[in-house]
C-alpha cells in the first residue's frame, strides 16, 4: 500500500493496487472508494484529510479515556 499526501488540495490517497480506475463510490462525505473493472477496492481518497483525521484520533482517544474512568465490573 502506498500513502500520498496532497498538502495544498488537504486530499489524502491510499493507493492499494496500481490499476486504472474504472468507477468509484462515497463511502461516506468526503471518503470515495476507487475500484478496478472487477469491482476490487483499488484506492480510498480522502477529502478535507487533516480535519477527518483530527476528528477520528480525537473521537478514539475520548473513547479510551472514558474506558479507563469506567470502573470494571468485579
Amino acid at each position: 500500500m502506498r500513502m500520498r499526501y496532497f498538502e495544498k488540495e488537504d486530499v489524502l490517497f491510499l493507493m492499494l493496487a496500481e490499476e486504472a480506475e474504472f468507477s468509484s463510490v462515497e463511502l461516506a462525505p468526503n471518503i470515495t472508494a476507487e475500484l478496478n473493472a472487477q469491482g476490487e477496492l483499488i484506492g480510498i481518497e480522502i477529502l478535507n484529510a487533516s480535519t477527518f483525521l483530527r476528528d477520528m484520533l480525537l473521537e478514539s482517544i475520548q473513547a479510551k479515556v472514558l474506558q479507563m474512568q469506567t470502573p470494571s465490573a468485579s
